[in-house]
């Protein structure tokens, strides 16, 4: 590993301080909580401290409304930060829109160090002076501003012009130590002065994000792969504000892999269905479920292991061991790492989180003391059998309707004799008093593998579509106890009288 700039951080352990600070701009997506995620793990890890910020300084872009979804999404998957919105803490406000004035100072004690100067350059002045000296016009600014004279700012001004302001580049190579991809080198001159603050005095993101970075004492910047190119910018600029005593140091700096779709290798982009965070929680991921996968995007726990517990996640998480290559998003290895997870809830606790599902599908509204029973008495039933919570409805919504619908499969997979079978099931059943699932099994295996000779596999299909109206439900004969001997004798009914007409 190469040597850190000495004015690099050597912070570790409980000195650690992270930031996750998204823009409120449209809904959550899966590689903004992978990094909310890891920035998290991080600080949980080392015993440090996670900032929560808002970068809301584009008013065209930015809403309220992404910005409560932003804390209801951290809220659900439980990654809790200890200083930022909501929280407070010794460097509010959290907010960038808030924090103008903060900014101003800083900008002032720049601008008293030479780092910022003003700059009266239009595009097309730029552009004609590029073409003018055979430079490609993608080059870009020039640097001319720099060694302007107060004489010739005061004729800009007198012509109306407003400056912006820009930072002086070193010019000499900028070098950090990536904390993933090992020594990065900027040359010098592979950038020029930037703009930091425009002529309306608002300044850029390129600007406050560093800025806030120094002033909030963050130590580790962990992000997307993709901002790695704007890391030469900020380096520039934190030369600027130690030589102005805004911070005594550099941060390290580790660049987390891109989040790939699912085919091709384009980045996993918003419209993507698997990008949406509330779409997966609709669906029925649990968190424990889905950070659980997203931390295998680009980190391992060890060899031909995908399963573990967030505590065990945090205990082990170490940004350096992030491969730096790019991580593919994998739909069906999500869902089923998704229900690996909900079979180690406890019952009561898997039983709870169905209630949510079963409401949005339209079982109840606001569920009677009786059918909160029923939930929770035929939650054993499905929890080994589905990935999702939001499969669990489909499983046991016959446990909540008078009227069952046939599945146009499981209608389809009835055998010739299904009202034969039907009849038989009704006739086995009738005399029996004591309705349990082994009572059912007793005598519906006597009636139909013992005495129509039916194989199991065959035997029970019609009485579960009679029950359930599905070709997979729950177990059969639980669910018959569920329901009860008279419902059950009147959906055999039913469904025999159905194959008969």
């Amino acid at each position: 590993m190469a040597t850190p700039h000495p004015l690099t951080t050597t912070a570790s352990g409980a000195d650690v301080r992270v930031r996750f600070c998204p823009s409120p701009t449209g809904l959550p997506h899966v590689g903004m909580v992978r990094t909310a995620l890891f920035n998290w793990a991080y600080a949980r890890h080392t015993g440090g401290k996670m900032v929560f910020r808002i970068e809301d300084t584009d008013a065209a872009r930015d809403s309220e409304e992404s910005f409560r979804q932003l804390v209801d999404a951290l809220t659900w998957l439980k990654i809790d930060w200890d200083e930022g919105v909501e929280v407070g803490g010794p460097h509010a406000p959290y907010r960038q829109s808030e924090r103008h004035d903060i900014y101003r100072g800083v900008i002032d004690k720049l601008l008293a160090t030479g780092a910022l100067y003003e700059s009266y350059s239009t595009a097309d002045e730029i552009d004609a002076r590029n073409e003018a000296a055979g430079r490609a016009k993608q080059l870009g600014y020039d640097n001319f501003d720099r060694t302007l004279t107060d004489e010739q700012k005061a004729a800009f001004r007198a012509e109306g012009r407003q400056p912006a302001l820009r930072l002086r580049v070193p010019e000499e190579d900028l070098t950090y130590v990536d904390l993933i991809r090992d020594e990065v080198t900027f040359p010098a001159g592979s950038f020029p002065d930037f703009v930091v603050v425009r002529p309306n005095g608002i300044p850029l993101y390129t600007f406050v994000n560093p800025v806030d970075d120094a002033l909030m004492g963050i130590t580790h910047v962990l992000r997307g792969e993709d901002l790695m190119p704007s890391t030469a910018r900020q380096l520039a600029l934190y030369a600027a504000l130690i030589e102005a005593g805004v911070t005594t140091f550099v941060p390290r700096f580790a660049h987390m892999p891109l989040v790939l779709g699912e085919t091709g290798n384009k980045k996993l982009s918003k419209r993507d269905p698997q990008a949406d965070l509330f779409l997966h929680r609709d669906r029925g991921f649990i968190h424990e479920g889905l950070l659980n996968y997203l931390a295998l995007l680009g980190w391992s726990i060890g060899p031909d292991r995908d399963v573990f517990s967030l505590e065990e996640f945090t205990d082990a998480f170490d940004i350096v061991n992030v491969n730096p290559n790019p991580a593919r998003f994998d739909q069906k290895k999500a869902e089923s790492i998704n229900g690996d997870h909900i079979r180690t809830l406890g019952e009561k606790d898997f039983a709870e989180r169905t209630i949510p599902y079963l409401a949005a599908a339209g079982l109840f509204d606001e569920p009677t003391h009786e059918q909160l029973v029923m939930a929770f008495r035929v939650a054993p039933l499905v929890q080994e059998r589905v990935q999702l919570l939001g499969e669990v409805p489909g499983m046991v919504g016959f446990l909540f309707t008078d009227d069952v619908s046939y599945d146009a499969d499981a209608l389809k997979g009835l055998p010739a004799n299904a009202a034969e079978v039907l009849d038989a099931c009704v006739a086995a059943l009738e005399p029996v008093t004591e309705f349990t699932p082994e009572k059912v099994q007793e005598a519906l295996a006597e009636a139909l593998v013992e005495k129509l000779e039916l194989k199991p596999r065959i035997a029970y299909g019609p009485p579960r579509v009679a029950i359930t109206g599905r070709r997979i439900s729950p177990p059969l004969f639980e669910s018959m106890e569920l329901l009860g001997k008279d419902e059950s004798l009147r959906r055999l009914r039913a469904l025999s009288e159905f194959v008969s007409n």
